[in-house]
């Protein structure tokens, strides 16, 4: 009778164990949130170039912040995003030449060659709300799965520079009027574990309506291509 006594005591302890542990199982799977910091570096393009434009060097881009993970179904593995985030983005070009007439941002198309150029860039810094649409394969144990995210990015510009260097002029402004306040696009981060491809496509110009070539608009756009590092 003893011994039945200690073995049901035993198995009602271990049921009970298994419970528990069952119940944490439960709680995480249906606590747990994924990829909410994000780290990116990409390469920097400009879409839709003013004619004559020539874009060089590595005109790179670097983004972190944080993305509120929000899922959507029982599995976890569909949710939306919703975040705030901050980067900092150079664009290297040759021969667009930006400077300060009377108090007035000038931009014009030059010969490099005859300037003898030896730097040309212009550098961005934003607040950013990225939105996303998540999908993946995860679970609450699987650290190392597939996953599609697609969103949209609002970016608020909070400084600006411009950087000119030649043998017969510099010149170098910062925070000048001519750039967008808002810059935003469309998103796409898609990868297995830690590497994803990353793409930015902008919808609208870095530079506002104001800023003009020999009376053109400037419709230059954002197209940011690289790495993005899904870090918690």
């Amino acid at each position: 009778m003893k011994s039945f006594v200690l073995l049901l005591l035993i198995m009602l302890g271990a049921f009970g164990f298994s419970q528990g542990v069952k119940s944490k199982q439960i709680e995480a799977d249906t606590n747990y949130r994924e990829d909410q910091f994000y780290a990116s570096i990409t390469y920097n393009l400009i879409n839709e170039k003013p004619s004559g434009l020539k874009q060089s060097g590595f005109s790179s881009g670097f983004h972190f912040g944080f993305i509120r993970d929000m899922p959507i179904n029982t599995r976890r593995n569909i949710a939306l995003g919703l975040g705030l985030g901050v980067s900092t983005n150079s664009y290297n070009q040759k021969n667009i030449l930006i400077e300060d007439i009377n108090n007035e941002v000038s931009f014009s198309i030059i010969d490099e060659d005859d300037y003898n150029v030896s730097k040309n860039k212009f550098t961005t810094y934003l607040v950013e709300v990225p939105f996303e649409f998540r999908w993946r394969t995860s679970t609450a144990e699987d650290y190392n799965f597939w996953r599609i995210y697609t969103g949209f990015k609002v970016g608020y510009l909070v400084y600006n520079s411009t950087k000119f260097k030649s043998e017969i002029l510099n010149s170098e402004l910062s925070n000048i009027d001519s750039f967008n306040k808002l810059q935003y696009g469309l998103t796409l981060s898609a990868g297995y574990s830690t590497w994803n491809f990353h793409l930015y496509y902008g919808l609208n110009p870095i530079f506002d309506v104001d800023s003009k070539i020999e009376n053109n608009d400037i419709n230059m756009k954002s197209l940011k291509i690289g790495l993005m590092f899904y870090i918690l």
